[in-house]
C-alpha cells in the first residue's frame, strides 16, 4: 500500500524513526500516546494507531525537524550552522558559596541553576533524569533538595521528556527540563502549536541543555559493565573531559576502574550518529564540563530568559562565573562543529535532508547553501 505523505503519525514515526534505528529514546512520544512504551531505554510500539496528524510526529527529534523554523522562532534568524548556535555569551562557572553541598557533577552548574530556578519561583517544577541502578529515570520534582538528590551524569539514553507529559498532563505548567541535546530539540519543538490546538500552552518556563557527543544504549552498557564491576556497588560513572579518553566508575568503598572509551563507544545507538549538536543550540542555557577543568563547568547563555537566571543566581551567590579562555573556546567549537559535520555529512548521504520543504518525511529541513558550507571538505 503506498504511504500517505500527508499523515504525520505513528505509523510515519515508527517506519522513519523506530524501524530505521534512528531513535534516541528521548521520550517525547512516551506518555502522550497510549501506544508508545519506554523499555530500558529503549521505545517501542504496543498497537497500531490510526490518528493522521499525532504529536509523536510534530514532537519527535528525528522527523521534520525544521532547523529554520525554529531558529526564526527562537532567536529571530535562520540557521545558520555555526558551531556552537546561537549565544550571547559563553563564560567558565561554578556552583556557588549559596548552594547546599552535593554530589555535583564537575562544577555543579545545572544543579545550582536548577535549583535557584524553582527556589526563586523562575519555575513551578523541574523534569530531571534520575537513576535506579544504573537505570535512568525521569523525575518531576518541586522540592529543590530533590534537584541536589539527582545531581550526577547518566550517560545512557532516558525518555525524560515523559517525565514533562505527565507534569502536563497532571495539569502542571512552567516546567524546567533539563536535557540532552535530542532531548532539548523535542522539546523546542513541543513548545510551538504545531497541530493548532485551542487548548496549547507552552509547558517550559526554562530549558537548560547538557553538552553531549553520545549516549550509550543503557541494556548493552548494564551488561558491559555487569561482566566487569559490581553494579550494585557504583556510586557514581564519570567521563571526565579530554585528553583523558575513559570512563570511570566509582565504587561505595571508594574504587575508581576506567574503561576506555572506544570500548563504551561500541555501545552507542546508531541514532546519535546523525545529531548534529553537541551543545543543545535551542535550550535558555547550555552547560557542559571544561576541558582540562574538571571541577568546572562551559556556561553558555543562549537567551534573555537564560541570562536574567544567570545573574541573578550570581547576584544571590548561588552561581560563580569568571572568563571563557579563548584556547578553550576555540576546542570547544571545533569539536562542535566536527560533530556538525559528520552527522549533516551522512545524513546527506542517504537522502534525509531536505533542503526544498517539499514533504514532511525527512530528517532535516535546512537551506542549501548552509548544508554545501558544512558538508564541504
Amino acid at each position: 500500500m503506498e504511504e500517505n505523505v500527508l499523515s504525520r503519525g505513528q505509523q510515519q514515526v515508527r517506519e522513519r524513526v523506530l524501524d530505521a534505528g534512528l531513535c534516541t529514546g528521548c521520550g517525547a512520544c512516551i506518555d502522550v500516546c497510549p501506544y508508545f512504551r519506554s523499555y530500558r531505554g529503549r521505545t517501542a510500539v504496543l498497537f497500531p494507531c490510526t490518528v493522521e496528524e499525532g504529536r509523536c510526529f510534530a514532537w519527535c527529534p528525528k522527523i521534520n525537524v525544521d532547523l529554520d523554523d525554529l531558529s526564526r522562532r527562537f532567536f529571530g534568524t535562520v540557521y545558520d550552522g555555526a558551531p556552537l548556535g546561537t549565544y550571547q555569551s559563553i563564560a567558565t562557572a561554578k556552583a556557588g558559596p549559596a548552594v547546599k553541598k552535593a554530589a555535583f557533577q564537575a562544577g555543579g552548574v545545572v544543579s545550582a541553576l536548577t535549583y535557584f530556578a524553582l527556589t526563586k519561583g523562575f519555575i513551578d517544577g523541574a523534569v530531571v533524569t534520575d537513576r535506579e541502578g544504573l537505570l535512568p529515570v525521569p523525575r518531576f520534582v518541586t522540592n529543590p533538595d530533590d534537584i541536589l538528590a539527582c545531581a550526577s551524569s547518566k550517560y545512557s539514553a532516558a525518555p525524560t521528556l515523559s517525565a514533562v507529559n505527565r507534569a502536563v498532563a497532571e495539569g502542571h505548567g512552567t516546567i524546567g527540563l533539563v536535557g540532552t541535546p535530542c532531548q532539548v530539540l523535542a522539546a523546542s519543538q513541543m513548545r510551538f502549536n504545531a497541530l493548532q490546538r485551542e487548548d496549547f500552552v507552552d509547558p517550559f518556563g526554562l530549558i537548560i541543555g547538557l553538552f553531549c557527543t553520545w549516549a550509550v544504549d543503557y541494556r548493552l552498557f548494564e551488561s558491559f559493565l555487569a561482566e566487569r564491576v559490581d553494579i550494585a556497588n557504583i556510586r557514581k560513572i564519570d567521563i571526565p573531559p579530554p585528553p583523558s579518553e575513559v570512563l570511570q566508575v566509582f565504587g561505595a568503598n571508594g574504587d575508581v576502574q576506567e574503561f576506555p572509551l572506544e570500548e563504551i563507544r561500541e555501545l552507542v545507538p546508531e541514532g546519535c550518529s546523525y545529531c548534529i549538536d553537541m551543545t543543545s543550540e535551542f535550550s535558555d542555557i547550555s552547560v557542559g564540563v571544561l576541558e582540562g577543568r574538571p571541577d568546572m563547568n562551559t556556561l553558555i547563555v543562549r537567551t534573555d530568559r537564560g541570562k536574567q537566571l544567570v545573574d541573578e543566581a550570581v547576584s544571590e551567590g548561588y552561581l560563580e562565573v569568571s572568563p571563557m579562555p579563548a584556547e578553550n573556546l576555540e576546542h570547544l567549537a571545533w569539536a562542535a562543529g566536527n560533530k556538525k559535520k559528520r552527522a549533516l555529512s551522512r545524513a546527506k548521504e542517504e537522502g534525509m535532508i531536505d533542503c526544498e520543504g517539499a514533504e514532511p518525511l525527512f530528517y532535516l529541513r535546512m537551506g542549501a547553501d548552509v548544508l554545501a558550507r558544512l558538508t564541504t571538505t
